[in-house]
């Protein structure tokens, strides 16, 4: 039998043990696989171990590909957009501040510059497996703060590809080369943008065209194709395999498709990831912990403080509070799989001394470990802190973080007119170039074996490129004109001042003409006198074309129907629902309030009881707000509503109450929806005044349910700034605050 054949049969027995006891043990299950990896390592003496190190190790590598293609169908780059600045202020702030810090402990120790700067590196980049498994495993992936993170994460392994240019760079040419370093990052974003925008206007079609032919076999192996396809051109143009399988699955998100692809690769996702988690734990040394036992232990406490200093520190920079800035900030105390491709690329170069790859490989270890204890330690923390920060300090962080919640872009005219035009030239700049390159590069010399390069076939040639390059020629040089974002800068801006605008015109009509002239010059080589006149006026023919215009709209048209199909349909869907299914508007982030909402399955055990009888809000800490069953809805519903199989139910919670009510019923399938627009239910903080007919009643004889259909989630009292969990007792007065979900008409009626 094939030794690979053995190890992985090994490999799976103790791995699945491992699984069930850390299962058992109410641990995260990617600790397990590690456990499972150093038992059965060569290090492990008093067991067998794997013999077959090399293709472990291809396992693994697929697994990382697998586990970034699944994370790329979660995400999404319009959803990433619409967070504007925090997640790259966030990013920028931890990688600089990290690497820094790593340098200095590598210097501390006598290391070598490069060993410094490769360390620095490592340290930078939190584990983006690790933690979405460790956020799967806890049950925390509803929860804000871990959106949050994810974001940054994928910022962080864009990113990472641009700092492994700038190390490469660095540690070939022994000294910063600005130039180089400027070309390598213009070819990252070259490939991003034509990889995406191509993606985008292809794949979708592609399915479309495909739907009767698929099924969920046939899809799968496509979707797959399609991965492994990407991440082999990836690998060819000088980037990793992951970070290709990572923009498959971000294209292949915006699909129809894209939840079904999901649940058909969740499986072997799983399988080669538990494969990975397993090698990392195989690379535990023993005897080499002892050796280097002090820098490790020093390098840890630089990964976990600094991560929960700098790391928390960057979130309050992008505009977070401070509850969720420290969750976030003690998520990312590890280092994982980037590290690992950093040490080899310094290995393969020969710029880093041995040592620093085992070392680096047992700091990751260690530090996946702590991974769950320090997301559950934010909470205390950010306790601790709130008791003992000066008021000023609290004050200060929540004005911050009101001023600049997701740092969106400011009202004015210029910034949505330059990012428009600035999208323009990117895109179709890129598709220029992408497209003259492979007519000029690939195709004509095909051409030319069939008709030999005289002056008429050059000029024929020539002509065919431009007619396919034409309509992407107009774009870069007059897409938008007409916008209403173009239209309002040039209405608000006069005299002198138009003078930028004429400028970026003109700017935009050169690259046009420089696309045109590089095409004569590399095909019919004529004059360069001629050339030019001849470039201004095939460009100038290309802009005045009405064809060109109409068909450039189109291709436009195509690529935002195509773009948008997957939140279109989803939008569709909602408004078909409408009617039936309650929406929420609101979520009170600053006090931890949350509406969520859970389907009931059919096989849940406490189905068919009512609301007295289960007590959810002593038990969990939720509350039912509503119960939407068929084409019925209850608003508020009674202590003595049932709840049955079937049944969406909406609840109101903390997102510790939360996940430990989706714990409790581990069954269930529950999708938590924080921001949703407000239909027939709002979640409001009403101030009372004295006019208001609650004053001087207490909650008991309120009748707030009756009289009003409102449920109290919670009371402020005039003058206090802590939320009080309501009484009966309670006597409302003018300036209380109350914190009420209700519908639109009641609610304004209660103030």
């Amino acid at each position: 039998m094939e030794p690979l054949i053995k190890d992985l049969a090994l490999i799976l027995i103790v791995a699945g043990a491992m699984t069930l006891l850390f299962k058992k043990l109410k641990q995260p299950l990617v600790l397990g696989y590690i456990v499972a990896g150093f038992l059965v390592s060569p290090n492990m003496p008093y067991m067998s171990s794997v013999t077959d190190l090399d293709n472990i190790k291809l396992w693994s590598d697929i697994g990382v590909i697998f586990l970034l293609f699944a994370l790329g169908l979660e995400f999404s780059f319009k959803k990433l957009l619409k967070m504007g600045g925090a997640p790259f202020i966030a990013a920028g702030a931890i990688i600089i501040s990290m690497m820094l810090l790593g340098g200095a402990v590598g210097a501390s120790f006598g290391w070598s510059k490069m060993d410094c700067i490769f360390l620095g590196g490592m340290l930078a980049m939190s584990s983006t497996t690790i933690i979405f498994k460790a956020f799967d495993d806890m049950g925390l992936r509803q929860q804000r703060f871990a959106g949050l993170v994810l974001s940054v994460l994928i910022i962080e392994d864009i990113l990472a590809i641009v700092l492994m240019v700038m190390l490469s760079t660095i540690a070939v040419s022994t000294k910063f080369n600005g130039m180089e370093m400027i070309g390598s990052i213009a070819n990252l974003v070259f490939f991003l943008v034509l990889w995406f925008v191509v993606g985008i206007y292809l794949i979708p079609w592609l399915l479309k065209k495909l739907k009767k032919y698929l099924n969920n076999e046939t899809l799968l192996i496509l979707s797959l194709g399609l991965c492994f396809g990407m991440v082999v051109y990836a690998d060819a143009v000088g980037f990793s395999a992951a970070f290709g399988a990572f923009i498959m699955g971000s294209i292949l998100s915006e699909t129809l498709e894209a939840e079904t692809i999901e649940h058909l690769v969740d499986p072997i996702k799983n399988l080669f990831g538990a494969i990975f988690f397993v090698s990392v734990g195989m690379m535990v040394n023993v005897q080499l912990i002892g050796q280097y036992w002090l820098p490790i232990v020093c390098l840890i406490l630089t990964v976990i403080v600094g991560q929960m200093v700098f790391g928390t520190a960057g979130y309050l920079l992008s505009g977070q509070n401070l509850k969720s800035a420290l969750q976030c900030g003690f998520s990312m105390t590890q280092i994982g799989e980037f590290a690992f491709i950093l040490a080899t690329l310094g290995l393969s170069l020969g710029v880093t001394s041995d040592f620093l790859y085992p070392i680096v490989v047992a700091v990751s270890v260690f530090t996946t470990f702590t991974t769950p204890y320090m997301i559950k330690l934010a909470a205390p923390a950010h306790a601790f802190l709130d008791k003992h920060l000066p008021a000023r300090t609290k004050e200060f962080f929540n004005r911050y973080s009101e001023d600049t919640p997701d740092m969106q872009t400011s009202n004015n005219l210029w910034k949505p007119y330059l990012t428009l035009i600035l999208k323009d030239v990117l895109i179709y700049g890129v598709l220029c170039s992408a497209i003259a390159a492979i007519m000029l590069d690939y195709v004509m010399p095909i051409y030319h074996k069939f008709l030999p390069p005289t002056i008429w076939s050059k000029a024929l040639y020539a002509a065919g490129t431009l007619l396919v390059l034409s309509p992407f020629i107009r774009a870069l040089m007059r897409r938008h004109y007409d916008a209403p974002e173009v239209k309002a800068v040039w209405d608000a801006t006069t005299g002198i001042h138009k003078a930028p605008l004429y400028a970026i015109r003109y700017f935009r009509a050169f690259l046009g003409v420089t696309v045109v002239a590089y095409v004569l010059g590399r095909t019919v080589h004529w004059g360069a006198l001629f050339g030019v006149f001849g470039a201004m006026a095939i460009a100038g023919f290309i802009v005045a074309s009405n064809r060109l215009r109409d068909r450039n709209l189109k291709m436009s048209e195509n690529f935002n129907q195509r773009f948008n199909e997957r939140d279109d349909a989803a939008r569709a869907a909602a408004e078909a629902e409408a009617k039936k299914r309650p929406q929420f508007e609101g979520k009170l982030i600053e006090r931890d309030i949350h509406l969520a909402e859970y389907e009931v399955p059919l096989s849940v055990s406490w189905a068919g009881r009512t609301l007295r009888d289960l007590n959810l809000g002593k038990r969990y800490g939720i509350h039912v707000v509503s119960i939407s069953r068929g084409g019925n809805l209850i608003n508020i519903p009674r202590a003595d509503a049932v709840i049955v199989p079937g049944d969406q139910i909406q609840v109101m919670g903390s997102d510790s109450a939360l996940s430990a009510f989706a714990t409790a019923i581990d069954e269930i399938n529950s999708t938590v929806q924080e921001n949703v627009s407000h239909n027939r239910m709002e979640l409001r903080r009403i101030q009372l005044t004295e006019n208001s007919p609650l004053i001087n009643v207490a909650l008991r004889d309120s009748r707030l349910r009756e009289d009003h259909q409102c449920m109290l989630a919670g009371i402020e009292i005039a003058g206090e700034t802590q939320l009080h969990a309501p009484s009966p007792d309670n006597v409302f007065l003018p300036g209380d605050i109350l914190w009420l979900v209700g519908e639109p008409d009641n609610l304004v009626k209660i103030s």
